[in-house]
């Protein structure tokens, strides 16, 4: 099935997305990280396409989605997901699965929370929806910028946006980093490396402790909603541990839960294991 790589304007944003499949298939939606874009789903999207409607989109600031200057545009994640929803309203996407990771988890989070009917299944990829899964090391420089976003806590934080800091991203946790593309990391520290681009990245950082405090409410739509939940992760991961994988069972109904020999961006390493789990999955729950 071919990959087709579109732009729509969104609320006057240019935003890209990759669709691929029959638009009658049942429709799931991948949602990525930081600091990529839809190009972490690119081999992905085809092994989904036999079976599925695919949509990927890249977030505003991200892969080739408009990157507007931060006094233009307001770089928070219910930003982010007021976009997502308005693409996909204007596609005419009624019902979907989400398959989300790291950013994409709390855009999603807020895409079911805002309407729980369209969303009728959730898989997540190193996406956390509990404390539990934060490892502390990686994540204490974020909670202390967002308390005093100084110049101090911000010279902490630059080194993330660098190339070596994204390569890690990738490489952390793959018993073997050769099968990793260097892509991977060249592709996205172009582009966070767009002039401005720091900026908005950093308020996304400043703005990520507004995701923990929707958890309370994710947890209990979990419960209530009784949608399907599927956590496939890398457990070898060093921002997400284990831990977010597992704590779905506290509030999703029989959530499905597999631990892979991977990192954070686990589809570079174990593709393979990934792919019949989620095909398994939507095929038994859309």
């Amino acid at each position: 099935m071919p990959t087709h790589h579109r732009f729509a304007d969104v609320a006057g944003r240019r935003v890209f997305y990759r669709e691929a499949g029959s638009p009658d298939a049942p429709t799931v939606v991948l949602l990525h990280g930081y600091p990529t874009s839809s190009f972490m789903f690119r081999h992905l999207i085809p092994a989904l396409a036999s079976e599925l409607h695919v949509i990927a989109p890249d977030h505003i600031g991200f892969g080739l989605s408009d990157a507007p200057d931060v006094d233009e545009f307001d770089y928070t994640f219910d930003a982010l997901a007021d976009v997502t929803a308005a693409l996909l309203d204007g596609l005419g996407i009624e019902e979907y699965a989400i398959y989300v990771q790291d950013y994409g988890a709390p855009i999603g989070w807020r895409l079911a929370l805002r309407d729980p009917s369209p969303v009728r299944a959730i898989i997540s990829q190193n996406g956390n929806a509990y404390e539990e899964g934060f490892v502390e090391e990686f994540w204490r420089p974020i909670w202390d910028y967002a308390e005093r976003p100084d110049a101090e806590r911000e010279a902490a934080l630059r080194p993330a946006l660098d190339v070596e800091a994204i390569r890690w991203q990738y490489t952390h946790g793959v018993p073997d980093p050769s099968v990793v593309s260097p892509d991977t990391w060249t592709h996205d520290a172009a582009l966070v490396g767009r002039p401005g681009n720091d900026l908005a990245q950093l308020a996304l950082f400043r703005d990520y402790v507004s995701n923990v405090a929707l958890y309370p409410a994710l947890h209990e739509h979990l419960r209530t909603s009784r949608v399907p939940v599927l956590a496939v992760w890398g457990r070898s991961d060093e921002i997400f541990a284990p831990a977010g994988a597992e704590a779905f069972r506290q509030h999703a109904h029989e959530p499905e839960i597999h631990l892979l020999d991977g990192g954070h961006f686990l589809l570079e390493s174990a593709l393979e294991e990934v792919v019949p789990l989620v095909l398994r999955f939507l095929r038994t729950r859309l």
